[in-house]
């Protein structure tokens, strides 16, 4: 009998409002472009009481090349996104020799949910996608329409 095999799904969507201005650098190998945010996103429930509450989940958020830049170019604190990504966690050592670890969102493709002004007048809503995935087709369901999927290219 074959071996089953978890499948190997790493996939998150989320909605939320910049807590503070996005912070842009390049990285010191290559100056790839990259941007840290964070984004507040409210979950309203009932409570014990039936009273209605509302909890607040922060999270992290990179995006790097041309994504990196369009969010520079665009979000500022309080800008409202929608953010198709990947949960990854990364260590590091902070100054005190301490090992430290963040799991953060890599966005896929963000959704600039504000309007944007495009000489004096509104415009659509922004929408950016990574360029760094390679698409490739897979496939046909039963009604004969390819499904579509992405690989991340490793930076």
């Amino acid at each position: 009998m074959a071996e089953l095999k978890m499948p190997e799904i790493n996939s998150v969507i989320i909605a939320g409002n910049l807590t503070k201005d996005p912070v842009y650098r390049q990285t010191n190998s290559g100056g790839t472009p990259v941007v840290n945010f964070s984004i507040a996103c409210n979950r309203r429930f009932r409570d014990s009481n039936h009273q209605w509450q509302e909890d607040v989940c922060y999270v992290g958020i990179v995006a790097w090349n041309k994504l990196a830049e369009s969010c520079r170019d665009n979000l500022k604190k309080s800008s409202a996104v929608l953010v198709d990504g990947e949960l990854q966690s990364r260590t590091w050592k902070a100054q005190d020799g301490t090992s430290r670890t963040v799991v953060e969102i890599k966005a896929r493709r963000i959704q600039f949910l504000n309007k944007r002004k495009k000489n004096g007048e509104e415009d659509e809503e922004g929408f950016i996608e990574d360029d760094t995935h390679e698409t490739h087709h897979g496939p046909v369901d039963d009604d004969g329409h390819m499904y579509e999927y992405k690989y991340l290219s490793s930076d």
